[in-house]
């Protein structure tokens, strides 16, 4: 699968988010390294703390199936209508890769027309994982 065939996917999985609140809609695919894909949207919820992002629903579905081994996440956000200018995962999102994959795991970030590439060193250069505890 290409970079641009999974942000294509992440896109899509976009228009299913529930944001009734924001209405800042997010949707990310997950690449395994098995080639299967999981996508996630992200969805709200009126307490906000229950609130799951579409990076984390992506990461989730994918492990409660099993799936451990991670290449890579595509990640396409922005409000109703329009798309930002290369939304990255939370704080949160990035520890939940972190805890799943390496400092060299691939993220990609997309707008309209283009992506970039990083590592999650890059997005979490202190990262907190089961060797600090």
């Amino acid at each position: 699968m290409t970079d641009r065939e999974l942000m294509e996917l992440a896109q899509s999985a976009r228009g299913y988010s529930y944001s009734p609140y924001s209405h800042f809609r997010v949707g990310a695919a997950l690449l395994t390294k098995s080639g299967k894909v999981y996508t996630g949207c992200n969805i709200e919820n009126a307490g906000y703390s229950p609130t799951n992002c579409a990076e984390r629903t992506a990461i989730f579905k994918a492990v409660s199936e099993g799936e451990r081994d991670f290449e890579t996440i595509a990640i396409v956000g922005g409000r109703e209508g329009e798309t930002n200018d290369f939304t990255a995962p939370c704080g949160v999102c990035r520890q939940v890769i972190a805890e799943f994959c390496g400092g060299d795991f691939k993220i990609l970030l997309g707008r309209p027309g283009s992506f970039r590439a990083y590592t999650l060193k890059e997005l979490l250069p202190f990262t907190f994982t089961a060797q600090d505890l």
